[in-house]
């Protein structure tokens, strides 16, 4: 029981890291907050959490990769496809390299392949961490969508990484060569587990809902489950369950293309996903905190192993490592972006322009460590195959620890500063190509309604009641059609829907209230105000958008 109400409670501080950001004034990253007070529920409570590496990997990491992989953003991962490889598969293998002799150079107590797996799974970046950081300044588009999709990636690459080194130090033995075959074998099993996977059971899906109808929960349930099922499935078959569910969710997002999902489907299940999305991130860093006391005893313990009795000196490793990543992504971004400068120059689509030093410390300083990073650590086996204790076990969950809140903190107080005056130029071709698709959609819909009204009306005396509903909702479609247009009158019309937008959000509200009003003085029964409210809020939700 003592169990599940520490869960609570780190459920409840999850809930209450939300508020405290929203009230505080400071722009104060969520994770450190979150962090803060996991420390304080460590405090308040005698029992401490023991983790099962291997459970907690399976728990936390397979759905936060698959969702990644659900929701990111294709057109810009394969537009900036070269940039994002560099970025994600080059700074990686490099960082795990270059950074894990100079980890091992720098704490000799700490075994080469103990600072490969750190210099690993600290190469993972976040960029949900960077979105609320950057909530308040606008951050260019591009940058983002290169962000977003380095983080897939290098979030698959990192943790591949990660799984081998830790596999050196569990066996004692690492072959670059057998590594290189061993990754191959395992990448192409675990991409192939959760592609197949996820098209057999969506297939399997959609033949079921054609032939008896589509059920809610079921759906939001089935969308939780595949994660789970690609990541067992690749690892049975001896591939890697992380790229299993990476490769779920991106084949998840292809399929759902083809649109065959109810929309209230598509609702609830949006809802749930952010809800676990937010609950598993902020669990994560809560944990740390909790962990946090035991962990930094455990890490002065392995640095004096090094003749290195001050604390301060934990503080110092942190620095340096932080230093270390910031200036290699500085000069592997500088040298990306002039690289892909100079191929466009040669295919004719750039100008001569050089990557700004503005720019490049903007992306260098949102490579910020996250859920990813620290979940994974987490994970580090206890003990050896021999029953011996893993070395340097709670000094690297501590260094990557110190990174994660130093990446945080420093991007807090930098990444605005970068970011502002970087905002995207308006009329880009996203914008045009939205509108474009607006009112395509628009000229589809009046053709179907036409289609529609005409065979309602058939057979019908008052054909004029069809002609006139059809007329008014047709009516609509035109609107969104003329404000397509570049005119004055466009701009008029845009703006007449501006003022019409809010007049209706206006009469949604008070239509809620009234509803609301029925209800407690029960003129209604609750099913009747839930359907109603439900109603409302899509609507509202629907005008916001």
């Amino acid at each position: 029981m003592e169990t599940i109400g520490l869960v609570l409670f780190m459920l409840g501080a999850v809930i209450v890291s939300g508020i405290i950001v929203r009230i505080i004034p400071l722009a104060i990253p969520t994770p450190l907050v979150q962090i803060a007070l996991g420390a304080a529920v460590a405090a308040g409570s005698s029992h401490e959490v023991e983790l099962d590496p291997e459970l907690f990997f399976l728990l936390f990491l397979p759905p936060l990769l698959f969702l990644d992989g659900w929701r990111i953003p294709k057109e810009g991962l394969l537009r900036d496809k070269g940039l994002i490889l560099e970025l994600a598969l080059g700074l990686v293998i490099c960082t795990v390299i270059g950074m894990g002799f100079f980890i091992h150079w720098m704490i000799p107590a700490m075994p080469l392949a103990v600072a490969f797996a750190l210099a690993a799974i600290v190469s993972p970046t976040d960029p949900i961490a960077v979105s609320a950081i950057s909530a308040r300044v606008p951050i260019p588009k591009r940058i983002m969508h290169v962000l977003e999709g380095e983080s897939l990636l290098n979030d698959a690459s990192g943790l591949v990484c990660f799984r081998f080194a830790v596999a050196a130090v569990l066996t004692g033995s690492f072959s670059p060569s057998s590594a290189a075959l061993t990754f191959l074998q395992v990448a192409i099993l675990g991409v192939l587990a959760g592609v197949a996977l996820t098209f057999g059971v969506m297939l399997l899906k959609n033949w079921i809902v054609r032939r008896f109808g589509e059920e809610v929960g079921s759906q939001v349930l089935l969308s939780l489950l595949i994660p789970f099922g690609a990541y067992e499935l690749a690892e049975h078959m001896g591939g890697s369950g992380i790229l299993a569910a990476v490769a779920a969710g991106i084949t998840m997002s292809y399929v759902e293309l083809f649109g065959r999902a109810l929309a209230i489907t598509r609702v609830h299940r949006n809802a749930v996903w952010d809800t676990l999305q937010f609950a598993l991130n902020g669990v994560i860093f809560v944990l740390l905190g909790e962990q946090l006391p035991a962990i930094f005893l455990g890490a002065l313990d392995a640095v004096r192993e090094s003749n290195r009795d001050n604390p301060w000196w934990l503080l110092g490793y942190v620095l340096a490592i932080n230093l270390g990543l910031a200036s290699l992504r500085f000069a592997w971004v500088w040298l990306s972006f002039s690289l892909a400068r100079a191929l466009a120059i040669k295919r004719g689509e750039a100008s001569a322009d050089p990557p700004t030093l503005r720019l490049t410390a903007a992306m260098s300083v949102a490579g910020v460590r996250g859920a990813i990073t620290l979940a994974g650590v987490l994970t580090l086996p206890l003990m050896l195959t021999d029953g011996t204790p893993f070395p340097a076990r709670d000094l690297t969950i501590f260094l990557a620890a110190g990174v994660i809140i130093m990446s945080l903190t420093a991007a807090s107080i930098a990444l605005p500063r970068l970011l502002h005056g970087l905002a995207p130029e308006a009329g880009s071709i996203e914008d045009a190509n939205e509108e474009r698709a607006r009112a395509a959609a628009a000229e589809s819909a009046i053709c179907a309604i036409e289609e529609v009204s005409h065979a309602m009306a058939s057979g019908h005396t008052d054909a004029n009641l069809y002609a006139d509903a059809a007329a008014r909702v047709m009516d609509i479609y035109r609107r969104r059609i003329e404000s397509h247009m570049t005119s004055e009158d466009a701009v008029r019309i845009r703006h007449a829907d501006e003022i019409e937008r809010t007049l209706r959000l206006a009469g949604l509200k008070a239509e809620r209230e009234t509803l609301f009003a029925l209800a407690r003085k029960h003129s209604l029964s609750d099913a009747q105000t839930r359907k109603l409210v439900r109603e409302i809020d899509l609507l509202e939700e629907r005008l916001k958008g």
